[in-house]
């Protein structure tokens, strides 16, 4: 059964209701931006503790802001997806579906694959799956991701097109990918900008785990921002394969302390994971 079936309602008809009224649908839209029942299960049990009890006096004073279950339960959500990255165990993988080593419910017909949500960033994937799965309007959303409503349609759009790229995977290319590799090595060594944003499709994603921010290496998105919050690092680095890919190891000499993987589409290095975490490092099949 599709879970995502139903729109979410408009905020005021969860005013003063009881949550079990409620959670069906409130779980339905935790199912799909999580992707697992226990997450999702958990999510709307974060709300179910905050929800408003209807025989509680109000206050004297301002009129409360009305509760909003779906503001609720998108925090709890976005939360759970921030901590999934930082914690990511390998680089994501869109030639396998299921390489996001999160165990996952079978889906229903048309919803996109696994692998293909997991290919989006937290904030993209809440865009595409609050407006497109549940009729959420851009208004409401924005506030959710601190964006304008516009930042958040520009999100929702970006998602479809990940999306529809993942469902025309071509071929893995192991030639085609190390070309790029080497080229943006070579683009990084000499300070070349131009030359790596051209090697970087215009949506790209650079995607880091806990370890990696906290040492300056900063998710980014786009092909100017990723250029600029990886080149620096890439430029120091050395050839290496990373689970029979090309990738970059940093620093130059001695063991890695950060492992960039490339994932390459027709020529376009279309995301680049930045890997540092101790246990990440010794799962990867590493040579450098």
């Amino acid at each position: 059964m599709n879970e995502s079936a139903a729109p979410a309602p408009p905020r005021d008809v969860f005013a003063a209701a009881p949550f079990e009224e409620h959670r069906a649908r409130l779980r339905a839209v935790a199912y799909r931006l999580l992707g697992t029942s226990e997450e999702a299960d958990a999510a709307v049990e974060d709300v179910r503790r905050t929800w408003p009890d209807r025989d509680t006096p109000v206050a004297p004073g301002p009129v409360p802001t009305p509760y909003d279950p779906v503001e609720a339960l998108t925090r709890a959500c976005l939360d759970r997806l921030r901590s999934r990255e930082s914690h990511r165990e390998r680089p994501w993988d869109p030639w396998d579906p299921w390489a996001s080593g999160v165990p996952r419910d079978p889906r229903a017909p048309g919803e996109p694959p696994p692998a293909a949500l997991d290919g989006l960033t937290p904030p993209e994937r809440l865009a595409f799956v609050l407006h497109d799965e549940f009729s959420v309007p851009y208004e409401r959303i924005g506030p959710l991701l601190d964006r304008t409503p516009a930042a958040a349609r520009r999100l929702a759009g970006r998602a479809r097109y990940r999306l529809r790229e993942a469902e025309e995977m071509p071929e893995w290319d192991p030639p085609r990918q190390r070309t790029a590799v080497a080229a943006f090595l070579t683009a990084a060594r000499s300070g070349d900008t131009a030359a790596l944003r051209a090697l970087l499709d215009p949506d790209a994603a650079l995607r880091a785990d806990a370890t990696a921010e906290r040492t300056g290496t900063a998710a980014a998105h786009g092909a100017a921002a990723v250029a600029e919050a990886v080149g620096p690092r890439a430029g120091a680095a050395r050839k290496a394969l990373v689970d029979g890919a090309a990738g970059l190891a940093w620093p130059a000499e001695g063991a890695p302390r950060l492992v960039l993987v490339f994932t390459v589409l027709e020529d376009r290095i279309t995301a680049i994971d930045a890997l540092a975490d101790e246990d990440h490092l010794a799962r990867l099949d590493l040579h450098v």
